[in-house]
């Protein structure tokens, strides 16, 4: 099992004939996801990477029966294009276009309150299942299928948990980037959530970083209903206050958001913290009991 994406997610990707596009089209669908629709305004007709290019999200969904999008378009237009899905009724939106505006993100998160779409992103690698499908910038061949889930607001630090996860045998059984920008559509708060109830999920990474508040309110929601034993990272421990690091939304702001803070609210909720990222996996194998050679 795994989380929002699986073998039956036939997917649109918007912005299928620029260079991103192109590119990670090729690589989702060598993959083996179901990519059954592209979007380009005014190419409609055609066919891109042999697939068909619809004018609208709303095309895609009619006529191809598209139930999940990936949006490679400039941080301009990108606002309007996760409306658009949202719009057609397309479940799970996920936005890799990095560079938004964030009052264009504040528009869309009101926008999308009383939608049923689920956002992933903006600024994120993706999701994956791995053996089942792909969404996004991720290297697939680092995956592989098992019972481990891993969210994480870093992409390269998901690469990071997930090698480790590989190596050690675990595996992943959905791996989700949720991006670094101040405002993002999925927390690591749904992420537990859904980890949580997902039947072939044994255990979580969790990676955070400074700046905001996620990483406490997902603490306190794991010491109320999490089951599952849960390892997590935070990056920025040497980070210097009211300077932002990499992330537009990594940054300590009035005295908060500071990985002291948040590494103490996660081991308080009874979250097994490492220090160093190269701990995440021996970490995962002892809260889960499993010894070398799984």
């Amino acid at each position: 099992m795994s989380i929002l994406v699986d073998r039956n997610t036939r997917l649109v990707v918007q912005g299928i004939t620029g260079k991103e596009g192109t590119f990670h089209t090729r690589q989702m669908v060598e993959y083996g996801t179901n990519v059954v629709a592209g979007v380009t305004p005014g190419k409609g007709g055609t066919t891109h990477e042999d697939i068909p290019v619809f004018n609208t999200v709303a095309d895609a969904v009619s006529d191809a029966g598209a139930n999940a999008s990936v949006i490679y378009v400039p941080p301009a237009f990108a606002a309007d294009a996760i409306m658009e899905a949202a719009d057609a009724g397309i479940p799970v939106v996920v936005c890799i276009t990095e560079g938004i505006p964030t009052l264009d993100m504040v528009k869309v998160k009101e926008y999308l309150r009383d939608k049923q779409t689920r956002l992933i992103g903006p600024n994120c690698p993706g999701i994956i299942s791995p053996g089942k499908c792909k969404i996004g910038i991720m290297p697939g061949h680092i995956h592989r299928e098992g019972r481990v889930g891993v969210v994480s607001r870093s992409g390269t630090l998901t690469y990071e948990a997930v090698g480790q996860l590989t190596s050690l045998g675990l595996g992943q059984s959905t791996a989700i980037g949720i991006g670094g920008d101040p405002i993002v559509g999925t927390t690591h708060l749904d992420a537990l959530r859904l980890f949580q109830a997902d039947e072939e999920t044994d255990g979580i990474v969790m990676i955070g970083e400074i700046g905001g508040t996620a990483e406490e309110e997902a603490a306190a929601f794991a010491k109320a209903s999490v089951t599952k034993p849960i390892v997590a990272f935070i990056a920025g421990q040497t980070a210097p206050p009211g300077r932002r690091m990499g992330h537009a939304g990594a940054i300590i702001a009035g005295g908060k958001g500071t990985a002291a803070e948040k590494m103490a609210a996660l081991a308080d909720a009874g979250i097994h913290v490492v220090k160093s990222p190269a701990d995440i996996g021996s970490a995962m194998m002892q809260a889960l009991g499993v010894s070398v050679g799984f």
